[in-house]
């Protein structure tokens, strides 16, 4: 068991009083009360559908909400299951909230450490994690995310969306085809905020002296994903469907975002290059389970034109900065393109795979501040969309999904690039 002074003696009690338990769902909140009723509802018809007789707990760590979000947790039940299903509960659905925030005041690192250490005290068998502000969950979703750890011997469940063309961008282009050419592992989700995870892994988990370390903390599902890519576990997908948040979800700013999530990835491929660095085997498909279909989602709207004029302006302006972080020719590339009119404008997936290589490399060799490399992707990264916005705008799901496979196989021909670029002293 990992050490026990982040959790409070009230939490602890609690969880002592539930005992053991064979099916754990996570839901961690901050100020999340238009929602969270909705979506501790779907997760109670989910567990008392599909696990009537295992015993389940519900654990919500919450980050300090000023609007009553606990309060909706603890008193959050369904009066008459039978009107909603063809049998009640057998078992009671344990509800637990605790405040955290005791390891870091922002990222997600505290709550899912929080959740992690839940599990290992209830020995839970199998457990899930869900977005608290979701208008799009159904109880089909806790099965989906459960079934296949606590039937199916699978360690980690990632989630496959049905997304609009214009969403996910930022995994699309970069995170998961980096994950699946340097881990060999083809998974499309590893950032989506759903996960599904064995009560092994969760231990696993907790006995890695990472948890104060930022990149953990900012985005804890890339090294999750990836710790349990390289530590051997077997990881499956699962469909879930069309995943809405509430319009009030906050956006946040894309320069952060690209500085937590890749300044995640990065790192992870820092601590893991042990595994990764010598592997030669073509990539593996992870499992997937449910069927996937096509629903209506609201369509996401780009302003093309003011992204590439920030690319164009960016370039010129960032260049002493992009002379230390990537190659001449490389460099000497994206210049040219960036002459282009924003119609036709084309940002060539060749070119645009070894930029992020040449990103990552840098990263590691730390050939200026981290942060203000990161930053300097941006620009080229709104170049990129603005790309793949102008090409994909009257494609269709399965051209869309014929590009997507061909930026994954481009990653996969230049991981030797990447290797070479990474093992060489700058």
């Amino acid at each position: 068991m990992a050490e026990e002074i982040f959790l409070s003696d009230e939490f602890i009690r609690k969880l002592t009083a539930v005992g053991e338990v064979d099916i754990l769902v996570g839901v961690p909140t901050l100020n999340n009360r238009r929602t969270i009723e909705q979506v501790v509802n779907a997760i109670q018809l989910g567990l008392v559908k599909y696990f009537p007789r295992e015993r389940v707990v519900l654990i919500n760590p919450d980050g300090g909400s000023n609007d009553g979000t606990p309060d909706v947790v603890r008193s959050s039940s369904i009066a008459d299951f039978r009107t909603l299903l063809s049998l009640s509960p057998l078992r009671t659905i344990h509800r637990i909230t605790t405040t955290y925030g005791s390891v870091d005041s922002s990222g997600s690192g505290s709550a899912w450490r929080t959740i992690l250490a839940a599990a290992d005290l209830l020995r839970a068998k199998a457990c899930a994690v869900v977005s608290p502000d979701l208008e799009s969950i159904s109880p089909e979703w806790i099965e989906a995310l459960v079934r296949p750890v606590y039937k199916e011997q699978c360690d980690m469940v990632t989630p496959i969306y049905h997304r609009h063309k214009y969403e996910g961008m930022l995994v699309n282009n970069i995170i998961s085809p980096v994950i699946r050419a340097v881990y060999g592992v083809k998974v499309r989700e590893p950032v989506g905020g759903e996960l599904g995870f064995s009560g092994r892994l969760a231990c696993q988990y907790l006995e890695q002296d990472v948890w104060h370390e930022e990149f953990v903390r900012a985005h804890s599902e890339i090294w999750m994903v990836t710790r349990a890519i390289a530590d051997g576990y077997k990881l499956c997908q699962s469909f879930l469907g069309p995943k809405i948040h509430a319009p009030d979800h906050s956006i946040q700013n894309i320069v952060a975002t690209i500085q937590e999530a890749l300044g995640t990835l990065f790192r992870c491929m820092e601590t893991q290059e042990g595994y990764w660095l010598p592997r030669t085997e073509a990539p593996q498909q992870a499992p997937v389970f449910g069927f996937e279909y096509s629903s209506g989602v609201e369509p996401r709207r780009f302003n093309r034109k003011r992204l590439h004029t920030m690319f164009q302006n960016g370039v010129n302006q960032l260049t002493p900065i992009l002379e230390s972080i990537l190659s001449t020719e490389t460099l000497g590339q994206i210049q040219e393109i960036s002459q282009q009119s924003e119609k036709p404008f084309h940002f060539p997936d060749e070119l645009w795979v070894k930029t992020i290589y040449e990103f990552a490399a840098s990263y590691h060799h730390s050939v200026m501040n981290r942060e203000h490399l990161l930053q300097a992707l941006t620009p080229i990264y709104r170049g990129r969309i603005s790309s793949v916005v102008l090409e994909d705008q009257r494609a269709d799901t399965e051209q869309i999904e014929k590009r997507r496979e061909l930026l994954c196989e481009e990653y996969e021909r230049q991981r030797p690039y990447l290797v070479e670029k990474w093992t060489r002293k700058p």
